[in-house]
């Protein structure tokens, strides 16, 4: 059925083809879905570049309590336990799901799912498929089940902005596919659009995650919430390409060490060390590299000869630049990954414009906090699909208003990559914001790239203090935890979480 016969009474708009926007899909059973992806069915998602994989309590010796617990910890004050405890409730279900659809979780000798650890974790609870290729097993294994789905249409196209009706909802979106532009009218339309780490010259991310749907959300009026909370992978590998292949945290779970070009350990005396938190590890392989030293992961032995078969994904990486890491260390520095802030929802993924509903990366639920509990993402977006499938209640359209111009997607993305990496980075203080905001502000109007770059600036620069993620080197210590609510208006004043 063409995507332009459906009634928009009935019809709901899903943007993005990672696990979010997938799964979504699925879950949205029986009630017809339009599936938008800027690329390729398959291509050009995060989830396929997810080497971690699923946090879930499967073991005997866990509980989705102490999964909570963890996540909590992590989230360093922001982080709202009723939706941690909810979410980590769902993930034995979800991972049963997963398998139902064919999904090839690794397994041990007795056929038991193997469980791998990663920082912060207290358990090891981490589900994986291929080792170091969950992302992409996953990813295939809901594709396959996408395009078996009579449900589910999917279209082709770059969505430019949403369509509003006479009540201020959220009615449809407008997309571009080939020059030309059309309207696909809905009753509700769910943003999966991942995360913004292209906004930075230093990242792991796909170079289209630039945060798009934060922009359409921006653009319609709604709340968004922690947008300076930006996590930085420690661990990916300097090898001079862009975006940056990425080491997984998994392999200091099973014994890699992070050392400078002596062989010092580099977080030494540090709490956790090598397994301490992202944001901890991160600013500790940072401050090395600002001391002049030059930091690896230690893999050399019985880890990196293993590699090939127990992580393949980092192996082949590690190959194609030259690097065998039995013999040798892999040189590393942090790269943005992940961003805990976006579209503020609520239980079931509702934004605060009608009609506009968010999942995954691109949406705030309260999980996260101010640092993000590793292989917790893949987990969020598969479960709030649910929720929002189960909560989904937005009102036919009525009459749909006229859409806007179109706006440039990142036409000085080099120059806005530049001001976030040297501004906005792992170490911020009020200069460098400052300049950043003052940056990126004229370009913010036409520019949804510069847009979403200068409410991250703006958010870091009202935040003054360090937690999580946002570290101010001017404002070291902590202030009471508060949450910072943003509009593409502005900024406005911290609001204290509850």
């Amino acid at each position: 059925m063409n995507a332009f016969s459906r009634n928009p009474a009935d019809r709901v708009v899903v943007v993005g083809g990672g696990v979010a926007g997938l799964s979504t899909a699925l879950r949205l059973a029986p009630r017809p879905v339009t599936l938008v992806t800027a690329s390729p069915l398959g291509l050009g998602t995060a989830t396929g570049w997810a080497q971690g994989g699923i946090a879930s309590a499967m073991g005997a010796d866990d509980s989705a309590s102490l999964h909570a617990a963890d996540t909590e910890a992590a989230g360093a004050g922001l982080t709202e336990p009723d939706v941690a405890l909810r979410i980590a409730a769902e993930g034995p279900r979800l991972i049963d799901w997963l398998v139902s659809l064919g999904a090839p979780f690794d397994r041990s000798e007795d056929g038991a799912l193997a469980l791998g650890l990663e920082a912060a974790h207290s358990r090891r609870r981490i589900v994986r498929a291929g080792g170091d290729s969950t992302g992409a097993r996953v990813l295939e294994t809901l594709v396959a089940a996408v395009l078996n789905a009579p449900w589910i249409e999917v279209v082709s196209a770059a969505v430019t902005d949403l369509l509003r009706d006479e009540a201020g909802a959220v009615a449809g979106v407008v997309a571009e596919s080939d020059g030309a532009r059309f309207r696909i009218p809905a009753r509700a339309v769910v943003l999966a659009t991942g995360g913004l780490g292209g906004l930075y010259a230093s990242t792991t991310n796909p170079p289209g995650a630039t945060g798009r749907g934060i922009a359409l959300a921006a653009r319609a009026g709604a709340t968004l919430r922690d947008m300076e909370f930006v996590q930085f992978h420690p661990t990916a590998i300097a090898a001079g390409r862009d975006p940056m292949p990425l080491a997984t945290e998994a392999l200091r779970g099973e014994g890699a060490r992070l050392i400078d070009e002596t062989g010092a350990a580099v977080m030494a005396g540090i709490a956790g060390g090598d397994l301490a938190p992202r944001d901890v590890v991160a600013r500790g392989i940072f401050q090395a590299l600002q001391r002049g030293r030059t930091v690896y992961l230690d893999t050399r032995g019985a880890l990196g000869a293993a590699m090939p078969t127990r992580f393949p994904t980092v192996a082949a990486l590690c190959a194609s630049a030259g690097i065998n890491p039995a013999t040798q260390a892999i040189p590393v520095r942090p790269a943005a990954h992940y961003h805990m802030g976006g579209v503020k929802v609520d239980a079931h993924g509702a934004s605060s414009v009608p009609g506009l509903y968010a999942c995954g990366e691109v949406s705030s639920t309260g999980l996260h906090g101010a640092n993000r509990l590793a292989s917790n993402s893949l987990l969020e977006g598969l479960a709030y699909a649910g929720f929002i499938a189960d909560g989904l209640d937005a009102p036919p359209p009525r009459r749909i208003l006229p859409d806007t111009a179109p706006r440039r997607a990142g036409s000085e993305l080099a120059a806005i990559r530049a001001v976030m990496e040297t501004k906005v980075g792992v170490v911020r203080e009020e200069a460098g914001l400052s300049a950043a905001v003052a940056e990126l502000s004229p370009l913010a109007e036409t520019c949804d790239a510069a847009l979403v770059a200068s409410l991250i600036a703006s958010s870091a620069l009202s935040r003054q203090e360090s937690r999580g993620a946002h570290w101010r080197s001017d404002h070291p210590h902590q202030a009471p935890a508060r949450h910072t609510e943003t509009t593409s208006a502005g900024v406005a004043a911290p609001a204290l979480a509850e």
